[in-house]
């Protein structure tokens, strides 16, 4: 009986739909920015080293990442490649930005944003 709040599937869509949602509000909240200030966007990213045609070229790509992602990881029949294509933006994003130099808060949080959508790409589906 104490975990039968658990089993009820009506419950377990909504939290697991909440969840799904939660996560990706970051990242949906990063695309507006990346779009309308593509310009800063790619000056910031060539700042870290990288030439600007390529940093051009990675944020369209993150930009890409970012819109099929989150719709992916929310809407998706199958999440996992919405966790994917998150990943994708995310991981190279947490290295290029906060190791080098370090930043510890900023690389904890994407550390475990990367941890929970692992989680969901490996999970079996519900």
């Amino acid at each position: 009986m104490k975990n039968s709040f658990y089993k009820n599937k009506s419950i377990k869509s909504f939290l697991d739909f909440f969840s799904r949602v939660s996560i990706s509000a970051i990242f949906i909240a990063a695309i507006p920015k990346h779009l309308y200030g593509f310009e800063g966007s790619v000056e910031y990213i060539s700042s870290k080293g990288i030439p600007d045609p390529i940093s051009s070229i990675l944020l369209i790509g993150a930009i890409i990442c970012l819109i099929l992602g989150s719709g992916f990881f929310i809407f998706g029949e199958n999440q996992k490649i919405g966790s994917v294509f998150l990943l994708l933006f995310l991981i190279p994003t947490t290295i290029i930005f906060h190791v080098f130099p370090f930043h510890q808060r900023a690389f904890l949080m994407n550390l475990g944003l990367i941890g929970g959508l692992i989680i969901s790409a490996l999970r079996d589906p519900t």
